[in-house]
């Protein structure tokens, strides 16, 4: 029989006041080595802790912009990430999502899933985590 293993990681927690607080049981992010797990982010605006104002492709400008702090206040960028997932309680916004990330990110893209939700935190259109690896 294997037993558990005795190796601990050890876990760098990420904080940043350029992006929303934690309004949970969580952090901004995790790092683990060279691999950073970013929490989800919402289109709160860091300053107000309120949703941004506009329609959905201000959410999504306002969830790349918090996740752009977050990954650079663990030592990286968006460039940086290798996973993106994308939440959104309409899918037809996803023509959107692909619109404005062309802003954020260049070739090569980050694997990503878009996946359609019931509903989201403070009634958020759009919510995005992701992975990056830093430190390579």
């Amino acid at each position: 029989m294997n037993s558990p293993s005795t190796t601990r990681h050890s876990k760098q927690v990420v904080h940043t006041s350029k992006a929303p607080q934690a309004i949970g049981t969580y952090s901004q992010a995790v790092k683990v080595g060279g691999t950073v797990y970013l929490s989800g982010q919402i289109p709160l605006v860091p300053e107000t802790m309120e949703m941004v104002q506009g329609g959905i492709e201000a959410q999504i400008r306002r969830v790349f912009d918090n996740l752009q702090a977050v990954a650079e206040a663990a030592g990286g960028s968006l460039a940086d990430v290798v996973k993106l997932n994308v939440f959104l309680t309409d899918l037809a916004h996803f023509p959107v999502v692909n619109q404005v990330m062309a802003g954020y990110f260049q070739e090569p893209y980050p694997a990503r899933a878009a996946i359609g939700v019931a509903a989201l935190p403070k009634g958020a259109a759009v919510e995005m985590d992701g992975v990056m690896v830093v430190g390579t």
